[in-house]
């Protein structure tokens, strides 16, 4: 898509990113039955907006905002090769804009924001069942890593 742009975040995108937020979580929320009722919030969007640890982008088709993502350097445990990585989140993409590459733009961004920074590891979260999620990441050459287990006994 020639006209998207892809651009830091700003306080001003917040509304939109607040609504962006809300379509993750009930996108996922399938995925996931220990999810509080609504209304819930993953993010503190604001702080990751304003930080100089995280870089929140937005993709921009003439004026409108159509997707969006962030990275989030973290302190890696003393145990792994890498003092820090990015890690990845709030990936959104508008449900017309879907299919489009919007997502591989908004990792591109964020890589190079990583890089820049002498970050070389980044890891994100999906949910295991979340197949086109999976296939998506897995198309922009991340591999599947270790899985998260869980049981409900109560």
């Amino acid at each position: 898509m020639k006209n998207i742009s892809i651009r830091p975040a700003t306080q001003s995108d917040l509304p939109i990113l607040y609504e962006f937020e809300q379509g993750i979580i009930k996108a996922e929320r399938p995925f996931d039955p220990t999810l509080k009722a609504d209304p819930i919030n993953y993010y503190d969007l604001k702080e990751l907006v304003e930080s100089d640890r995280a870089s929140v982008v937005v993709a921009e088709d003439q004026g409108k905002i159509v997707a969006s993502g962030y990275a989030n350097i973290i302190e890696a445990k003393d145990f792994f090769k890498h003092a820090r990585y990015a890690y990845l989140g709030f990936m959104f993409v508008m449900p017309d804009y879907r299919g489009k590459g919007l997502i591989s733009q908004i990792l591109d961004e964020l890589k190079s924001w990583s890089k820049a920074l002498g970050i070389n590891e980044i890891r994100l979260e999906v949910y295991d069942d979340n197949d086109p999620a999976v296939r998506a990441y897995e198309k922009a050459g991340f591999k599947k890593h270790m899985v998260e287990m869980r049981m409900s006994i109560g």
